[in-house]
């Protein structure tokens, strides 16, 4: 594995950690046919895009809302990247980040090279034996306090892994269950010994918490699943609450809002830029927002807080320098919170999900289906 960043964060002064995939994630990639993939490989740092709001919504995490005595904003989170794009894209795709003013502290890419000349042919395109020995070794020697959220989309099989580390964390899942899935998914044997050996030496064990509870004790609250070839949300239930399937990054610094993980002048930064840079309308944030509220991703509390906010003149007049540079995106943001403020509660249709109780091999038959090509 290959680790760069501008920061090295002390583990003493973390408390969160933003774990984030990269091709369909943060950067708007296409690798569905041989031809998008060498288009990918050989684009410059400044022709790739990425994601409406991704970048907006990095920087502000990288902020720290109320920093404790003695730390500096850089101290208490760290970013990192995993992603399944080879090392020798390395230079572009750092280049990327630093064009979009994005700080890193952890960038790991796939040996695709290594695996190539190796003869490891089955490595190339699997990714929870890749995946999740990368995420438990960035784990080792973290403090159970800190927590941590991840980002990933529904291209391969990003909810899954998230998901089986979170508990692997939490100590829901123990080693049997970890070996089987390392052996369905033709996991070389070095490297299913190798994963089995990170998980033990993180010595989570195996814990038995009452049915359902997701408490603040939970080492990964959230999980979120960018939606990039728009799945259906209802196909993630069995993962819980803690896995929120979005389908833009407005909604994900929604309900970072509500976890008091982003200000609200930040989810405000992060609705300008999806304004002002790709075209959004009032009407597709409010569909974004009242999208989550049907799927009780969100609770309406949480909007009458923001519409509360918005009718404050002395709060809007410390919030004009978010609220965007053209007066279009002035108009929108405040008609929004205008509107905010005239939705009624509305139920959830979504149901009750499922406990954190997951059965992973079930999932792993559904969820997986390229490993059977």
């Amino acid at each position: 594995m290959s680790t760069a960043g501008s920061h090295v964060s002390p583990t003493s002064a973390l408390s969160y950690i933003y774990r984030w995939d990269l091709d369909k994630t943060y950067l708007q990639t296409e690798f569905d046919s041989w031809r998008s993939l060498l288009r990918t490989a050989v684009e410059r740092a400044e022709d790739k895009r990425s994601v409406p709001g991704a970048a907006t919504l990095l920087r502000e995490l990288r902020r720290e809302i109320t920093p404790k005595p003695g730390e500096t904003a850089h101290q208490s989170t760290r970013i990192c990247f995993i992603s399944g794009s080879p090392r020798q894209m390395r230079k572009v795709l750092t280049e990327k980040l630093r064009i979009d003013g994005i700080e890193f502290d952890e960038f790991i890419l796939k040996p695709n090279l290594r695996n190539l000349l190796t003869g490891r042919f089955r490595a190339l395109r699997e990714q929870v034996g890749y995946k999740l020995p990368a995420l438990l070794t960035g784990r080792a020697g973290v403090p159970t306090h800190v927590r941590e959220i991840c980002f990933g989309d529904d291209a391969e099989s990003d909810a899954f892994i998230y998901s089986l580390y979170a508990d692997l964390l939490q100590g829901r899942v123990g080693k049997p269950v970890l070996q089987e899935v390392l052996k369905r998914v033709s996991s070389y044997d070095e490297d299913a010994l190798r994963t089995v050996a990170l998980f033990e030496s993180l010595g989570t064990g195996v814990n038995t918490p009452a049915a359902g509870t997701t408490t603040p004790e939970e080492r990964v609250p959230r999980i979120f699943i960018n939606l990039d070839r728009r799945s259906a949300p209802r196909r993630f239930d069995r993962y819980g609450t803690r896995l929120v399937p979005i389908y833009n990054y407005f909604q994900a610094a929604l309900v970072l809002y509500e976890l008091s993980r982003l200000t609200l002048p930040a989810v405000i930064r992060v609705a300008v830029e999806m304004i002002e840079k790709h075209r959004y309308s009032l009407e597709s944030l409010r569909n974004s927002l009242q999208d989550l509220i049907r799927r009780g991703r969100l609770q309406i509390n949480t909007v009458t807080q923001i519409a509360m906010s918005f009718a404050d003149s002395q709060l809007e007049a410390s919030l004009l320098p978010a609220l965007g540079t053209l007066p279009s995106t002035r108009e929108i943001l405040r008609t929004l919170g205008r509107a905010l403020g005239d939705l009624g509660p509305e139920p959830a249709v979504m149901g009750t999900l499922p406990s954190l109780d997951i059965d992973y091999l079930a999932a792993l038959e559904e969820d997986l289906p390229r490993r059977k090509r």
